[in-house]
């Protein structure tokens, strides 16, 4: 969800009809389309389909629809009932998708129309849009929704559409949305076609995520098994539960920051493990990466007897 203010802010501008030109950017499912669709469906209300155009991930965005498509819609004259025209606004969705030609031509439109058209663009890397695109425009940042909210809109769904869903099943729903409010609706809905009680359990058997018992078994094994009692028993729970590897990466790291260690060797302990996520993304060996895991786990186990020392 974007910070607290940025609703209100909006909401401001809206009201005082001094809407500038925007860029939201943030990870994806924390509202950025909603917002502005709201923001104009306020402004423009039943005129919605006249004054808006929107263009998203799927339509072509190369420098020929900036100099068609978004200059004739922006050099059209707004149809309007009030006491002057209302400007006019174009939505440009995935905006770090349009190639660099587009963005430096989209500039050009931008300073041409700015008494009749804004331009909100939406995207994901704000890094991928030009700086002079930025400059032009009025900055908001969407940061991941916080788990309450996440929680209480989760809660809302589930009581409209009268599904059986526990307090472990929310919770795991929660946790594995990281913040994606679309992605916690996806996994929702994926687990309540596979089972009609949505438990915990439900909810990791249908992601294939690892559940939290598990990776505290494994973890267990890594911070007190032998080698080779370790790769056998987790090697055994991969092919049993059908779990990834790199999913147990992010897990077992995520688990490393809850217990005590010495912080020299938490350092050296995430860096490694950062180093096999890393590896793993290549599409090495997972047996190879397997045994670096172990190994990384053994260093870090010598180093701790030797600090304890």
């Amino acid at each position: 969800m974007a910070s607290v203010g940025t609703p209100v802010k909006l909401d401001r501008l809206t009201d005082e009809n001094r809407l500038p030109h925007l860029l939201l950017y943030g990870p994806p499912g924390t509202g950025k389309t909603s917002t502005i669709l709201a923001v104009a469906r306020k402004i423009y209300g039943s005129q919605y389909g006249n004054m808006i155009l929107e263009l998203n991930a799927s339509d072509e965005r190369g420098i020929g629809v900036v100099r068609q498509q978004i200059q004739d819609f922006a050099s059209a004259h707004s149809l309007s009932f009030g006491a002057k025209p209302a400007v006019k606004l174009v939505l440009l969705d995935e905006a770090d998708a349009m190639t660099k030609d587009a963005q430096f031509a989209l500039r050009r439109v931008i300073e041409k129309y700015t008494r009749s058209t804004r331009f909100a663009l939406i995207c994901n890397h704000v890094n991928k849009i030009i700086p002079a695109l930025q400059s032009r425009c009025t900055r908001f940042r969407f940061a991941p929704l916080d788990g309450s909210h996440v929680t209480e809109r989760l809660r809302h769904i589930i009581k409209s559409e009268g599904l059986d869903v526990d307090e472990g099943g929310l919770t795991a729903l929660v946790r594995l949305s990281n913040g994606d409010m679309r992605k916690s609706l996806n996994i929702l809905q994926s687990t309540h076609m596979a089972s009609q009680q949505i438990t915990e359990e439900a909810v990791y058997l249908c992601t294939g995520n690892p559940m939290p018992k598990d990776i505290e078994q494994i973890a267990f094994w890594l911070l007190n098994e032998p080698f080779s009692t370790s790769f056998k028993h987790i090697a055994d729970m991969k092919m049993r539960k059908g779990l990834a590897l790199i999913d147990i990466i992010r897990e077992v790291t995520m688990f490393v920051f809850k217990i005590k260690m010495p912080s020299n060797v938490r350092v050296k302990l995430i860096n490694d493990l950062a180093d096999i996520e890393y590896r793993l993304t290549f599409a090495c060996n997972d047996k190879l990466q397997l045994g670096a895991l172990i190994s990384t786990f053994t260093t870090a186990r010598t180093a701790m007897v030797a600090a304890a020392d």
